[in-house]
């Protein structure tokens, strides 16, 4: 059994002044988990805010970007604080997923 963690951001979302999703993967790389991806959305919304598109001049840098990432839930429990601190007001979603192909080693 595996975890998969999804965080929603949008593109405007930082910390420390860089751009969210790029410190939330450095870290995850730092902190030697084992699977992860950023998403750049073309449409979508958060917060039930109306949805924005690549194709509207007033995006306006808010067009969703979704992290996922897979390790064993051991290094999610150990990453997942200071993850909450990165995204304290994005929404994170952790499930427990079957690993049908490859493994965590």
């Amino acid at each position: 059994m595996a975890v998969q963690v999804t965080i929603y951001l949008n593109e405007a979302d930082q910390w420390r002044r860089r751009p969210l999703h790029m410190e939330i993967l450095n870290y995850l790389r730092q902190e030697n988990v084992y699977a992860a991806t950023a998403f750049h959305a073309v449409a979508g919304f958060l917060g039930r805010h109306r949805v924005k598109t690549a194709h509207m001049v007033e995006a306006g840098g808010k067009l969703p970007v979704v992290i996922t990432f897979v390790d064993t839930d051991e290094h999610v429990n150990r990453v997942l604080p200071m993850l909450k601190e990165m995204a304290a007001h994005r929404l994170i979603v952790r499930e427990n997923v079957v690993l049908e192909q490859g493994n965590l080693d």
